[in-house]
């Protein structure tokens, strides 16, 4: 699927392209995209509940939380929008150009978003669904059909729960970068005994790579 372009010429899809960065170099343009990336994160969460509800009717509440947010998360939106190509049309700041901005995963994620809720307010909740199921859901077939894959983190959880009959906590160690690009280095603990560290450029990348650290290094005596 690819963006109509000549609906970039609608004041609403154009705000939806703003990076607040652009606001700084260009002061006639008065609002970036973040109200429409609130928007199409609030919309895409009643999609996706919708969708999950309708195709697995044997899952739990809580079956249907994980895998929404399995779904739902900044790696998800961002592969969607370099498959259509948003970074191209981002009106950015020539610093946020310049330091790669089309490309940053973080961005892109919430760009897709901020579509989603332009498509919302122009065309309405059945524009947005069908924009949904063409452009994100074809990603994640398997998922839709069997269920996610348990990650390093709901391993560990289940490790540490079935062993210990406690839960990990996660604590940023460190954070290191610009706003744009900000990385995160996360330790995640047991009690006061460190099990693993992980870095990632969100803390749930972080956390995420720590749990895979604590997972290849625990042990039981």
């Amino acid at each position: 699927m690819q963006i109509d372009e000549k609906l970039l010429t609608k004041p609403i899809y154009q705000k939806a392209f703003t990076h607040r960065s652009y606001l700084n170099e260009v002061p006639e343009v008065k609002e970036s995209n973040e109200r429409l990336e609130f928007l199409g994160d609030s919309v895409l969460s009643l999609l996706i509940s919708e969708k999950l509800y309708e195709l697995r009717p044997q899952d739990s509440e809580g079956a249907l939380t994980n895998l929404r947010s399995y779904i739902v998360k900044t790696i998800s939106l961002a592969k969607a929008a370099r498959e259509l190509n948003l970074g191209k049309y981002l009106r950015l700041s020539k610093g946020e150009e310049l330091s790669g901005g089309r490309e940053n995963t973080q961005l892109l994620a919430n760009t897709y978003e901020a579509l989603l809720g332009a498509v919302f307010l122009d065309q309405g909740i059945d524009a947005t669904k069908q924009f949904v199921e063409q452009t994100l859901l074809p990603l994640f077939q398997e998922e839709l059909k069997y269920g996610p894959p348990k990650d390093a983190k709901s391993r560990l959880q289940e490790v540490l729960q079935d062993e210990y009959k406690k839960s990990p906590q996660y604590r940023i160690l460190k954070t290191t970068g610009p706003d744009h690009a900000r990385s995160f280095t996360v330790g995640v603990f047991l009690d006061r005994e460190q099990l693993g560290t992980g870095e990632g450029m969100s803390k749930q990348l972080a956390e995420e790579a720590a749990a895979l650290d604590a997972l290849a290094k625990i042990t039981f005596t």
